[in-house]
């Protein structure tokens, strides 16, 4: 069996840095003026950030899949990433996004309040099916709020402002937002890796799980936190990212065991080469506005969606 987690730090080896070079101006570190002020202060930074946002939505992606069994299952399940873009549109509806870190702010706000919301739910019973209603349903309240907002928006620059955060970007991000989201994200992943076990217990039935002294609830409310630190600091500087918690996941499982907890940190690496790659490719596309990031993986992830879906319909004939 092939070990990925060498294989992935290599790759994501090769690729960083080339995307610190690649740009709508490729760098030249020997000839560009102020190369190393392009690299410490712009690249540099974009970069690392997009290893954060796709090592938090691939790990997010790997433990829901091993929590509901079920390998469409995605973060944006939890309701979590609609809560943090609900915050961040509140944000901008309200006019408070001009100072740097209230976007953020009110985005990890509107992810802790989803969070509170699953738990107060269905945190007390750790009930798979419960909890996956709990989480569609603040998705969808989460998601109407953010369109009553976007047709309630008092200008055309809020809806403008509005709108293209929500596609997902990386565009003009920094070192603050490195800052937010990298404690974060990784809190969510030990915590994800914490639940490994539990989640391969989970693997047998949940009436095995419990024979086995896995804590039903104590597993939910490790998921909810781990998922919630995660996809909540991601969507808080990135905006919507999707796809990526669903696709990396079934890249890396054939070359794993199939256990949950064997898939969490491959699935992170994963994520963060799928992020980093696609994050260049949109900074050398030949457009006359860069495409966001967010636009450009759901065009990469709605097909890959079909084709997993007609994969299955077929094993089940």
């Amino acid at each position: 069996m092939t070990r990925p987690v060498p294989l992935l730090l290599a790759a994501i080896a090769i690729a960083l840095p080339l995307s610190l070079l690649a740009g709508r101006v490729w760098l030249d570190p020997a000839t560009t003026p102020n190369a190393a002020l392009i690299l410490g202060e712009l690249r540099l930074p974009r970069s690392l950030l997009a290893l954060v946002v796709g090592a938090g939505l691939g790990a997010a992606g790997a433990a829901m899949q091993g929590y509901l069994r079920n390998p469409l299952a995605d973060p944006g399940l939890f309701g979590i990433a609609p809560g943090a873009a609900l915050g961040a549109v509140a944000a901008l509806w309200f006019g408070y996004a001009a100072s740097a870190w209230l976007l953020p702010l009110f985005a990890l706000v509107g992810a802790g309040g989803a969070m509170a919301l699953l738990a107060a739910i269905a945190g007390r019973t750790g009930g798979i099916a419960l909890f996956t209603l709990a989480g569609l349903m603040v998705a969808s309240l989460a998601g109407a709020l953010t369109a009553l907002a976007i047709s309630l928006a008092p200008n055309a620059f809020a809806i403008e402002s509005i709108v293209a955060w929500l596609n997902g970007a990386l565009t003009d991000r920094g070192w603050r937002e490195v800052w937010i989201a990298a404690p974060l994200v990784l809190a969510g992943l030990a915590l994800l890796r914490a639940a490994g076990p539990a989640l391969d217990a989970l693997t047998l039935g949940e009436a095995a799980a419990r024979s086995l002294g896995v804590n039903p609830t104590g597993l939910l409310w490790l998921l909810i936190a781990g998922v919630g630190w995660t996809v909540g600091a991601v969507t808080a500087v990135a905006g919507i990212i999707g796809f990526v918690g669903l696709i990396v996941p079934h890249l890396v499982r054939p070359l794993t065991d199939g256990r949950p907890s064997r898939l969490i940190v491959p699935s992170a690496l994963a994520g963060a080469l799928l992020v980093l790659v696609a994050d260049s490719v949109v900074r050398i596309l030949p457009l006359m506005v860069e495409l966001r990031l967010g636009i450009a993986l759901s065009l990469l992830g709605a097909p890959f969606f079909l084709w997993l879906l007609l994969r299955m319909r077929k094993g089940a004939l």
